[in-house]
């Protein structure tokens, strides 16, 4: 992965709109939407699973002051919600960070961005077959512990 410029490109830290004890917020330089803003922990974490339970409740403390004041000055409807993790998922910078999209019937951000196209199968959206997702859930529930 490439060098984490959230820990060493000063440009972000001007951007800073909202930071508490544990998490800082800031608009993306690659916007899909207008106020595409990208919430990160002060600490540099590649993942999610390596955030402490004090820096989660940062993070999504943050997130929900985030989203409030997005549709109010940008009018957003809807938000997407989403972080990349691993290089194979698309994370190209080494610090975890949520991706808070504000969304508004007809936005033209990023024309052709439809989430659906990289969260869920190619292909066919026919709902899989109920035994197939009864097998899945025996196997993730066998191995939950």
């Amino acid at each position: 992965m490439k060098k984490c410029v959230f820990c060493t490109q000063p440009d972000i830290q001007k951007r800073v709109v909202a930071k508490n004890d544990l998490a800082f917020a800031f608009p993306t330089n690659i916007p899909i939407t207008p106020g595409h803003t990208l919430i990160a922990p002060l600490r540099c974490a590649a993942t999610f699973d390596e955030l402490t339970d004090r820096e989660l409740y940062a993070l999504f403390a943050l997130r929900k002051k985030i989203a409030v004041t997005l549709a109010r000055v940008f009018g957003a409807e809807g938000f997407n919600f989403a972080w990349n993790e691993g290089e194979a998922a698309g994370q190209t910078i080494p610090h975890l960070h949520l991706h808070i999209v504000p969304r508004r019937r007809g936005d033209k951000g990023s024309l052709g961005y439809d989430p659906r196209k990289f969260l869920y199968r190619p292909g066919s959206r026919e709902p899989s077959p109920e035994r197939e997702l009864q097998t899945i859930a025996e196997e993730i529930r066998k191995h939950l512990g």
